[in-house]
């Protein structure tokens, strides 16, 4: 009979115990001996014996299994059982770690080493059979000692969760596999999601995980930063899993790049969007940063290996830079010297892959875009001397592996089942490719500064699909490259994106066609994004709105014709603080003064300090300036930059210039100069340039300094 058959947790308590005793006796050993031999306390052993004691925990089981010679997966999971989760290894996630190979968990190749180097002679660096015999050793450092403990804590029964912050090839992947290592002999799981894709295979599954299951979430990006809403679930997901008794213990382990972590966690600016809440919650307490380089203590180890025979550690100590070890282990060097020496096309297909990257678009490059994409990466004279099947050869050889069995560019085949027809027969997918790791972020680094050509952008429009035209979109719009934002945001639109129609009746503002920017508006609000009518208020509000009477008509009509004020109080009863702002504002232009302050006061309710500002104008428009300068004073009091200008502005305007340039003077020495600014615009407009305004700036002491 299996441990299958026992459903019942009475049922399964009795089996586990009959097998543990009888384990006990094959050995002729006595409590006291079993105790000493598991390395545990008398009574321990004692109660694990006991059916009438409360169960013993994973731990326990697992030190009785190895000093009783026992398979402990079956015994854990009777312990399953005996304990009521819902979530019993029948029908678990994943599979027992040591059933898994670390490069299918995305452990990069390591570089291997020539027949002969300057630190041993044995073999070394061998863990195994097949490719994991191509892993060094592992050279354990400062992150490794937490992990530690949280394995420890994991094997106690606690369920934990840990994210390794690094850049691309420091180690972070392989790191958590040498730390889930002592789970494989207390029979533990690991599931890594990612068919069809990662975000989508969590999502799906998620619910199912149960006890002692690692959760593998390498490149957590793709899981907590999934657009569509889809990374909040998942991290709300995690977080239902880990703060659960009854699925645990479960060990979450992920990876980031900095910029990642530092854009998941980061605080919103005050009445600004907070796209990631529940990511930034979950992550709260859970990174472990790791250096980009060994220290000195690390460097020293991993030559004591290489002295003892591991021949890729010492290869790398040979010809690594900078203590970056783990980089030239991954054969980052190589890529970085293989793009550097590439052929003009080959370069140019690489340089369209980096800005395509960098810009947002996904991971797997449709070769049709790359190809089409790289023609104006080359000069004139490159282009003339081109061979006929230049595209092959180019690709061809940013396809050619490096040290590491790492390549530039490496083709992703998509498995048959993940794109079927209608009829069930295989779809036909387009070749793709994914730059690799370390060479995107070079990329970043390296081309931060430039634009795309023009040959990138229409190859993105033609070859390209969501979600990555919408990102696109962004980057030439933020670029200034509108012509290439408009179609691209025209392409999404047609593929159903309202935000994309809000983008377009944003351009179409721009360029004075009123008209088509309010019937683009409205048909995103009617689609229920009333993003779109807020922009545009908000973009004629700074046009000069509050000036010109004709403008102020044009507000008015915004707001009152065609529902756009039933589209925007909707937005702001759904708590769009935004919104709640700019109808203060609108109305308030509108002379409703009584509505425009009940909404900022709403607003100013939720935090939004925007609203204390335009209370504050509220305030100094009738007179009121004692009222305006609490409002300003609370504003800053709670972090609002702009408020200090506007408070020395106010000053300024009351005829207390010294006041004035005392709060300025404040200000700059906190390090905003907001203030001065503005009372520099002021002095200039008003004819009294130069008055006060330490055109040369402050020296330390806060006098104005002299010409430099």
């Amino acid at each position: 009979m299996g441990t299958d058959d026992f459903q019942d947790p009475a049922a399964a308590r009795v089996e586990l115990r009959a097998q543990l005793e009888a384990g006990r006796v094959a050995l002729g050993l006595n409590q006291t001996e079993l105790a000493r031999r598991a390395g545990l306390g008398r009574t321990s052993v004692s109660q694990a014996l006991s059916t009438a004691a409360p169960a013993p925990s994973a731990q326990t089981v697992g030190a009785l299994a190895r000093a009783l010679r026992l398979d402990v997966r079956p015994l854990l999971d009777l312990l399953t059982t005996v304990s009521g989760s819902p979530h019993s290894s029948g029908g678990a996630l994943g599979k027992p770690i040591a059933d898994w190979d670390p490069h299918d968990l995305e452990v990069h190749p390591a570089a291997e080493a020539p027949a002969r180097t300057g630190y041993g002679t044995g073999p070394g660096g061998e863990i195994g059979q097949g490719r994991r015999g191509l892993l060094p050793s592992y050279v354990g450092r400062g992150h490794d000692v937490e992990l530690a403990a949280l394995i420890d804590a994991a094997t106690q029964g606690c369920s934990r969760m840990v994210v390794l912050v690094g850049s691309s090839s420091t180690g972070k992947t392989r790191a958590c596999w040498e730390a889930v290592q002592p789970l494989a002999e207390y029979g533990w799981r690991l599931w890594h999601p990612f068919d069809p894709t990662r975000a989508e295979a969590a999502l799906a599954d998620i619910e199912r995980v149960g006890p002692r299951t690692v959760v593998w979430l390498n490149e957590a990006q793709h899981y907590l930063g999934a657009g569509g809403g889809l990374g909040e679930r998942i991290a709300a997901a995690l977080h239902a899993l880990l703060t659960d008794p009854a699925r645990g213990p479960v060990l979450v382990l992920g990876t980031l790049w900095p910029e990642y972590a530092t854009a998941y966690t980061a605080m919103p600016r005050p009445g600004g969007e907070d796209p990631h809440p529940r990511v930034r919650e979950l992550l709260a307490g859970r990174q472990i940063p790791l250096p980009d380089s060994f220290d000195t203590a690390a460097t020293a180890a991993a030559k004591a290996l290489a002295s003892a025979g591991d021949r890729q550690l010492a290869h790398a100590l040979e010809h690594m830079g900078d203590g970056r070890l783990a980089q030239f282990l991954a054969g980052a060097p190589e890529l970085v010297r293989h793009y550097e020496t590439a052929s003009p096309p080959a370069r140019a297909l690489l340089r369209a892959a980096m800005d395509a990257r960098r810009l947002g678009v996904g991971l797997h490059l449709p070769v049709t875009f790359l190809e089409h994409a790289a023609t104006d990466y080359l000069t004139d004279d490159e282009y003339d001397t081109l061979d006929d099947n230049w595209r092959e050869q180019a690709l061809a050889e940013a396809t050619q592996a490096v040290h590491g069995n790492l390549a530039p560019l490496r083709r992703i085949r998509p498995r048959p089942t993940q794109h079927l027809t209608q009829q069930g027969s295989t779809a036909q997918v387009p070749p793709a490719y994914r730059l690799a790791d370390y060479l995107e972020q070079h990329g970043r680094e390296i081309r931060k500064l430039m634009c795309p050509p023009a040959s990138f952008w229409k190859a993105a429009h033609h070859h390209l699909t969501q979600p990555d035209i919408f990102l696109l979109a962004y980057a030439a719009e933020a670029r200034h490259r509108t012509y290439w934002a408009y179609h691209l945001w025209q392409k999404a639109a047609d593929a159903g994106s309202t935000e994309a129609l809000a983008r377009l009746a944003g351009l179409r503002e721009g360029v004075g066609d009123r008209e088509g920017a309010d019937r683009l508006a409205r048909e995103a609000a009617d689609a229920g994004n009333t993003d779109a009518l807020a922009r545009l208020a908000d973009m004629r509000m700074s046009a000069g709105t509050r000036d010109t009477e004709g403008e102020k008509d044009g507000a008015e009509r915004l707001l009152r014709e065609e529902g756009a004020e039933g589209h925007l109080r909707r937005a702001a009863d759904a708590g769009n603080t935004f919104v709640l702002v700019l109808l203060a504002e609108l109305l308030n232009m509108a002379g409703d003064r009584s509505g425009a302050e009940q909404f900022a006061q709403q607003a100013a309710q939720t935090g939004n300090t925007d609203a204390l500002l335009l209370l504050a104008r509220m305030r100094e428009e009738i007179g009121d300036r004692e009222g305006a300068e609490r409002l300003l004073r609370r504003a800053d009091d709670v972090g609002n930059t702009e408020a200090v200008g506007l408070l020395a502005e106010l000053w300024e305007k009351a005829g207390d210039c010294e006041g004035a340039e005392r709060i300025a003077r404040e200000a700059a020495d906190a390090g905003n100069t907001d203030a001065l600014a503005r009372l520099a615009d002021m002095r200039k407009i008003g004819g009294t340039d130069g008055v006060g305004l330490w055109t040369y700036g402050l020296d330390p002491d806060g006098r104005p300094s002299t010409p430099w």
